[in-house]
């Protein structure tokens, strides 16, 4: 992948460990939060560039989430 290409807007799913409450949907940058069955998270959402995506992941950290996977779609 190249430079440019991770600087344009993209598309992520992010695959967390526990429940993310709905609530925090619009602090997370507006993305969607998908309860799963197992008790994980997952968000989905387009993303501006990769500063923040760094953002997101650092909010999750802050919630004392545990990141399980990050996929760019």
């Amino acid at each position: 992948m190249r430079k440019r290409e991770l600087e344009q807007p993209a598309v992520y799913l992010v695959r967390v460990a526990g429940e993310v409450n709905l609530i925090w949907s619009g602090w997370l940058g507006g993305m969607t939060i998908i309860p799963q069955p197992d008790g994980d998270s997952l968000l989905m959402g387009t993303v501006a560039d990769q500063a923040t995506l760094h953002g997101v992941l650092a909010k999750l950290h802050d919630l004392e989430l545990s990141l399980l996977s990050v996929h760019r779609l």
